[in-house]
């Protein structure tokens, strides 16, 4: 990636919106992939959720569980400080894509009974951060003012 695209990737002129959504998110996502790679919050860790993914056809399992959790706590890391917010939201926008679509979709939309209306909340929320950017107050701003 050349020097003028990583800027590009970096660089917001989103006002302090996107900060409104990045710090519930971030939080949200990296407490998700706390209970999936360690067992925080009421999670189930790497081999409890790997072993969940794999009965429902998620195979390997474990690799999954890893993958999901990785990129639920990393991402959401990375959303809350405002660091890659680009990069980090489209990784989570393709986990909650594959969570709708693998886990969600058949229960319908309502929570109560097992739906996707909160996965496609933070698919939103994801995808809106893909297209904002980091917004005021993030790292990357910091970063494309040092790559300029």
């Amino acid at each position: 990636m050349n020097k003028a695209t990583l800027i590009s990737v970096l660089q917001s002129k989103s006002g302090w919106a996107p900060l409104a959504l990045r710090l519930p998110v971030g939080i949200i996502f990296m407490a998700h992939g706390a209970q999936k790679l360690f067992g925080w919050f009421g999670g189930y860790g790497l081999e409890g959720t790997g072993q969940w993914m794999a009965s429902i056809g998620l195979e390997p399992g474990v690799l999954m569980a890893f993958l999901a959790g990785a990129g639920e706590f990393f991402g959401g890391l990375f959303i809350l400080l405002g660091l890659l917010t680009r990069p980090a939201a489209l990784s989570l926008a393709a986990t909650m894509l594959v969570a709708i679509l693998a886990v969600h979709v058949e229960n319908g939309l309502f929570m109560s009974n097992g739906g996707y209306e909160f996965g496609l909340a933070l698919l939103a929320a994801s995808v809106s951060l893909l297209f904002s950017g980091a917004g005021k107050l993030g790292l990357d701003q910091a970063l494309a003012q040092r790559l300029k």
